[in-house]
């Protein structure tokens, strides 16, 4: 994955490190005495002995990865929260400029009311010789 940006990979690798924690057979519960079973032979060949990993060792484990979680989420809600004042201002902005830019048409239409849009300059004559007689 050297393509890959470094919230995901840090992603991937916070997985990996919980998918191996989990997989441990040092984990499982030991055999009650009800159960009691013959012991099996020990290995020929000796294993490196594993860290064990207390139950509140997992749980402490679980709870900094999802403390991690909040806390990006929480940083990210943060940004948001301080951006939004400028996204709205930018659209009012935007707005605006829409409305300036359309006030000589508004113009033309008060101007010239009964004339084609795309050719103000039709209208012959004064405007008080077109107006209805009452």
């Amino acid at each position: 994955m050297p393509g890959d940006d470094q919230p995901s990979r840090l992603f991937h690798e916070l997985c990996a490190l919980l998918l191996a924690v989990l997989h441990t057979p040092h984990l499982a519960l030991p055999p009650s005495d009800a159960d009691a079973s013959p012991p099996a032979p020990a290995p020929t060949r000796q294993a490196r002995p594993r860290a064990q990993m207390s139950p509140a060792g997992f749980a402490s484990l679980l709870l900094g990865a999802s403390l991690a979680l909040m806390l990006c989420g929480s940083v990210t809600f943060v940004i948001g929260f301080i951006m939004m004042p400028w996204v709205v201002g930018l659209v009012m902005l935007f707005y605006f400029v829409g409305i300036l830019s359309n006030l000589p048409g508004l113009g033309r239409a008060i101007v010239y009311p009964g004339s084609d849009p795309s050719s103000p300059k039709e209208t012959s004559g004064s405007l008080i010789s077109k107006l209805p007689i009452i």
